[in-house]
């Protein structure tokens, strides 16, 4: 069988099922797309058919409103903060102030880094995370960035859902202010690290260190945590100087009217935040635990989602994993675009309790057929 071209992004499932002969109304349980499936919050449709008067009118070109609520959640001033069209308009406008220069990108991790990167001419020079664990060596990645402008990181990464602590973040952040590299980390899943570390979500974040490190740019996205991913919503959080540059590159009213004006509310929300970490809380272990007890090499994980591949011990491949959990209507993630990986891990994201729970029974058939 020759290899199916294999889509970008998760939640991409009418090529997949075209390409294994399988018919578009194939029933699938959808884990290919790491978004919080607690969300979005129940009040956001009702909000959102009465903003609707709103779409007869330009939105404000600076996006105050959204702007001072983003800037009173990180405790930063309004100036820091620049309203994206998704996290992937915030990865291009950073790839953008480096036009023509040297990048490097901690792989594997989000593929759009590389895409801007090359969009804008940097030279990309790619620092592997080592499997199976995928640890980041603080040490080596600073002694290969001498010659680097820009580094590109993803915190908690994708799709390894490893996070970088902190004190490891100053290190890096030490050095790279002594050598002239900007670090751009992109915290799209930050809020999905929970109480995993003993500290909130906030905690985790590295907006507490914008203050000692002009060189940091941080990148988000409000449409993994509040599964919004049709509205496209992101920020960028820099020093001021910073965002002046890169709002240069971004198109007039990038942000439609709805995802402005859905900002404050949506931040605002703390009992649909709690909610969520007391889910990140039980379910994820439950899930830890219930993916290795199958055999499977699983990382251990910091965000919504899993990066699993079936041991040497279970003789099938990840592709061919994969192509039988979609027979029987699971979707899971491949990782044929993620440098590094070339398709022999998976990608799994969180459900709710009993979504998980097919997906381990299903799991756990499949293998045992695997075995016969």
């Amino acid at each position: 069988m020759n290899t199916p071209a294999w889509p970008r992004h998760g939640g991409q499932a009418e090529a997949l099922l075209a390409y294994f002969g399988l018919p578009a109304e194939h029933r699938l349980d959808d884990f290919s797309a790491n978004l919080n499936p607690l969300g979005p919050p129940a009040w956001v449709s009702d909000w959102l058919a009465k903003q609707l008067a709103g779409l007869e009118r330009y939105p404000a070109p600076d996006y105050a409103a959204a702007r001072h609520a983003i800037a009173a959640h990180h405790q930063l001033q309004p100036e820091q903060v620049l309203l994206t069209n998704g996290g992937a308009e915030a990865i291009f406008l950073a790839a953008a102030l480096h036009t023509g220069k040297r990048a490097a990108i901690i792989t594997p991790s989000f593929g759009e880094y590389a895409r801007a990167c090359r969009a804008y001419r940097l030279v990309i020079t790619e620092i592997a995370l080592p499997a199976p664990h995928f640890t980041l060596d603080i040490d080596a990645l600073m002694a290969g960035l001498n010659d680097i402008d820009v580094l590109f990181l993803c915190r908690p990464n994708n799709p390894t859902a490893t996070l970088i602590d902190i004190s490891a973040m100053e290190s890096l952040l030490n050095y790279t202010a002594a050598i002239g590299c900007r670090v751009v980390v992109d915290e799209a899943f930050i809020d999905m690290v929970g109480e995993t570390l003993g500290e909130t979500s906030q905690e985790s974040s590295l907006a507490p260190l914008l203050a000692r490190y002009p060189h940091l740019m941080l990148l988000h996205s409000m449409t993994k945590f509040y599964t919004l991913p049709g509205l496209r919503l992101g920020y960028m959080l820099a020093d001021a100087a910073t965002l002046q540059a890169a709002e240069i590159h971004q198109p007039a009213w990038s942000v439609n009217h709805l995802a402005a004006e859905l900002v404050a509310p949506l931040l605002a929300d703390g009992a649909f935040s709690r909610r969520t970490q007391r889910w990140l809380a039980s379910e994820r272990p439950r899930m830890m635990q219930a993916l290795t007890e199958l055999g499977l090499d699983v990382v251990p994980s910091q965000a919504c989602f899993f990066l699993i591949r079936p041991s040497a011990a279970q003789e099938v491949t990840s592709d061919v994993l994969f192509e039988k959990l979609l027979r029987r209507g699971i979707l899971v993630r491949h990782t044929h675009n993620f440098s590094g990986l070339n398709g022999d891990w998976l990608r799994v994201a969180l459900r709710d309790e009993p979504a998980n729970r097919r997906l381990v029974n299903v799991l756990k058939k499949v293998l045992h057929d695997c075995l016969r």
